[in-house]
């Protein structure tokens, strides 16, 4: 005879650890339903890592890249061997968000949680930079996630569940000469991600918001330095103090495995729904986590004297 769902939920369990009835039929039905993720960036770094993750935790995972067919084609080749479905994506450009989001919704109407994890570092003297590589730099960075937003957000507020991950930074707290454009993107990306979670808190879907500090990473490997050299060569000897600032991070860096950020990922991505921090900080930051703990209930206070407490999570904004 066939075993039926409370048989099934009895040996899904290690022995001596039993629920009976029709709790237990819910929890095995909950349990093989396939979750699904689309992640950006996925092509190295913690996008790669972080996909990789999710496959090996059981997730449907859809890794998203440039140039899958082309410069990309191994990466895409390493992914799918991992289990992850790779898909043409620029971030930067509407056409192809939309055509990837529309192959993505078209095979899996349900996506669980959307990582924006695609990004670009420009480092170097903030006034060298001209506004074209500026505004190239936030849209990326800023504008790219938007794009992405919004080709999924509303299935999620349709659906009343979902999960929306931002791979921020340190240095979206914290102010380190030479990084200002890379800096300025990540603070901005700060504000877009907190907004985000006051304005979607009454549909049910959640933000979390991961900053990483140092780590190496391809995105430490194709850094964009600034593009006026005239003005560069302006300021004499101070471009070579960024050295300091590139040491620091180096030194930093060769102490952690970036695999670390991945496993935040999955971590805020299993959690509890609407139990999940605003901010996550990885490795633990003391100056980060200092900014995040005392920013906080200020700006809760902000929000309730606007009449907008509806809007507040009912845990702390930072963890």
């Amino acid at each position: 005879m066939q075993a039926g769902p409370e048989q099934l939920a009895e040996r899904a369990l290690p022995a001596g650890a039993y629920f009976r009835g029709a709790g237990a039929a819910a929890i095995i039905g909950a349990m093989s339903i396939q979750r699904t993720v689309v992640i950006t960036g996925t092509s190295s770094g913690f996008g790669r890592l972080a996909a990789e993750a999710f496959a090996a935790d059981g997730w449907k995972v859809y890794g998203t890249l440039r140039n899958v067919a082309t410069r990309n084609a191994a990466a895409a080749d390493a992914l799918r061997a991992a289990g992850v479905t790779p898909v043409e994506l620029e971030v930067t450009d509407d056409r192809s968000v939309e055509a990837a989001a529309k192959r993505i919704l078209d095979e899996s109407p349900v996506i669980d949680v959307l990582v924006n994890n695609a990004g670009q570092a420009f480092f170097g003297v903030t006034e060298a930079f001209t506004p074209e590589a500026v505004s190239r730099q936030l849209d990326i960075n800023v504008v790219g996630p938007l794009r992405v937003n919004r080709a999924f957000l509303p299935a999620m507020r349709e659906r009343k569940a979902g999960l929306i991950v931002y791979v921020s930074s340190v240095v979206g707290r914290i102010v380190l000469p030479f990084t200002g454009p890379y800096t300025a993107s990540k603070f901005a990306l700060e504000a877009f991600a907190e907004a985000t979670a006051y304005e979607l808190a009454p549909f049910g879907v959640d933000v979390a918001i991961v900053q990483p500090g140092a780590f190496t990473t391809s995105i430490g490997e194709n850094i964009t330095g600034a593009d006026d050299a005239a003005r560069i060569a302006s300021y004499g000897d101070v471009p070579a103090l960024a050295e300091n600032v590139s040491a620091g991070l180096g030194a930093a860096a060769a102490e952690r495995d970036a695999a670390e950020v991945a496993r935040a990922i999955l971590a805020l991505a299993n959690a509890p729904a609407g139990m999940r921090p605003l901010r996550t900080t990885v490795p633990a930051d003391q100056a980060t986590d200092m900014i995040n703990a005392a920013t906080a209930p200020v700006q809760r206070a902000v929000i309730e004297h606007f009449g907008l407490g509806v809007l507040l999570p009912k845990e702390p904004a930072s963890a």
